[in-house]
């Protein structure tokens, strides 16, 4: 197996139906990890020359037609420090850092897959998807900074969240609710988005 020395995570969205259409929706750059789980993600990476991103779209599409794949999923890369990619795994279901690609493409990747799961096409083509803007998601995890972060449990005692343009938060907690132990620890993700990396 070829050893990587420092790569770059990086992963397609897919979107494949019924009719044999499947469409790629640019990359995420997922390399920001902890313990081998992601923590801060963005869209579009800011490595990737539109040369190599179209190379790797069109090969996380050849991988989705390869198995006469059915809805949405992700193709997942490794990049090395001389912009080789080898393809690493691929996810069969909708990821956590969806919505940035949501935001930067104006897909919304759930009503499409319910779509393709109700036997109905991909309401568009490759050709009339784009870049537009730049997104980042954060993870928003329960942890335990003194304890080298350690995911941890209680109450949340005090949860205010941002509200501004570009700002969505996916959250399934509120201020004075209790964090089991039964679960995965992060509590939301926040996601900014803007016309540029800087502004978000």
């Amino acid at each position: 197996e070829r050893y990587v020395a420092s790569p770059r995570h990086i992963e397609i969205q897919i979107l494949a139906d019924s009719q044999g259409n499947v469409v790629h929706l640019f990359e995420r750059e997922c390399s920001i990890q902890r313990r081998h789980q992601k923590v801060i993600e963005e869209a579009p990476s800011c490595v990737l020359t539109p040369q190599l991103r179209d190379e790797m779209g069109r090969c996380a599409v050849d991988v989705a037609k390869s198995c006469q794949y059915l809805g949405a999923g992700t193709v997942e890369f490794l990049l090395d420090e001389n912009n080789r990619f080898y393809f690493l795994e691929m996810n069969t279901r909708l990821q956590v850092e969806h919505p940035i690609t949501e935001m930067i493409t104006g897909v919304d990747l759930v009503k499409e897959q319910i779509n393709i799961a109700k036997g109905l096409p991909l309401s568009f083509s490759q050709e009339d998807l784009c870049v537009n803007g730049h997104a980042i998601e954060v993870r928003v995890y329960a942890e335990d900074p003194t304890n080298n972060f350690v995911p941890d449990i209680g109450i949340l005692k005090r949860y205010k969240l941002p509200e501004s343009n570009g700002i969505r938060v996916d959250n399934g907690f509120d201020e004075g609710m209790e964090i089991p132990i039964f679960y995965d620890s992060m509590i939301s993700k926040l996601i900014a988005y803007a016309d540029c990396r800087e502004e978000a």
